[in-house]
């Protein structure tokens, strides 16, 4: 059974060889369901896993197969805004009896090409201004990030910088994240050099699709066989990188390093520092999503998984408190 979900799994992530399907949107019906998960299935009391504590979780679930696909994410105080991999919204409110309310469903009101397909809203990286309201999004195929009126209502502004322009269209802006001094680091997911098992990183000063020249180019080396899908900054500056591996033996396995702003040069070979690893039996996924809240002078870390819409996997939210 193993061996058969792998084969499967790993068809997911093959060109599309009979051409590109119709971009499915979500239901008009607005329901999530959520089931509590624990860290650990063999000791459900445990919540210790590296640098971290488990606060818990839930999968989600919705009216129909469209729900699903998270790769990125926003969370301000009971908040959420989940972003899928086709350009699909889900905003909810959770407090901690994990029950989601007032929910929404919507899509990208823009974004390259006509929207129609699905890679056309491959939407793998959201970032936001806390002070204006304005929200990035960065985009497979096209290798280009746009830029949003807050809450999503408009596409402002968007382009595609030159330096993305080699990157693979399905290995693009995987990571993406504004810092507090406004400037933005972009990590690909496979634009990478091979013999030093690297993937590409870049810094832009300001705003990307205003000024689409970065300041500087670097590179990260996640843990090996591992390849970055998201970042966040921590209170302290740090960054925190959410890394996936998938094998056939293990399926998906995930990583979270911790990176110095200070290691993040002109030309230099960044290397986190792993705090965790989900792996059996601790609770595990295709994680793609990270963001980072503050509860009190708590740091606290959410992951979310994207289940590629295929009912062998599962679209978890899981929080944890950062213990360093």
């Amino acid at each position: 059974m193993r061996i058969l979900l792998s084969v499967l799994l790993l068809l997911l992530f093959l060109p599309d060889w009979s051409g590109d399907t119709r971009l499915p949107l979500l239901s008009r019906m607005a329901e999530i369901r959520a089931e509590r998960v624990a860290l650990d299935w063999r000791d459900p009391a445990r919540v210790k896993l590296g640098g971290l504590i488990y606060l818990g979780g839930v999968a989600l679930t919705g009216p129909d197969t469209t729900f699903g696909g998270f790769s990125a994410m926003l969370i301000e105080g009971e908040r959420f805004t989940l972003l899928s991999d086709g350009g699909n919204i889900v905003r909810f409110r959770m407090g901690a009896d994990w029950t989601p309310r007032a929910v929404q469903f919507a899509e990208l009101p823009d974004g390259p090409g006509r929207g129609w397909h699905k890679r056309e809203r491959d939407s793998e990286s959201l970032t936001r201004d806390p002070a204006t309201g304005q929200l990035w999004v960065g985009f497979e195929w096209a290798n280009a990030i746009w830029r949003f009126s807050p809450g999503f209502e408009r596409g402002e502004a968007h382009s595609s910088p030159p330096a993305m322009a080699g990157w693979p269209e399905n290995g693009g802006p995987e990571a993406m994240v504004r810092l507090r001094d406004g400037s933005f680091l972009v990590l690909a997911e496979d634009a990478q050099a091979r013999a030093k098992r690297t993937m590409q990183g870049l810094r832009f000063a300001g705003d990307p699709t205003r000024a689409p020249r970065p300041s500087f180019a670097f590179s990260y080396r996640p843990p090996i066989g591992f390849k970055p899908t998201d970042m966040a900054e921590l209170p302290d500056g740090r960054i925190a990188i959410l890394n996936r591996r998938f094998a056939l033996k293990t399926v998906f396995t995930a990583s979270l390093t911790l990176v110095d702003p200070d290691a993040i040069r002109r030309g230099a070979i960044v290397q986190g520092r792993e705090i965790a690893r989900f792996a059996a039996p601790v609770v595990h996924d295709n994680f793609e999503a990270l963001a980072v809240t503050r509860e009190g002078d708590e740091t606290i870390l959410w992951i979310a998984s994207d289940d590629n819409q295929w009912m062998v996997q599962r679209s978890l939210l899981l929080k944890f408190r950062l213990d360093l």
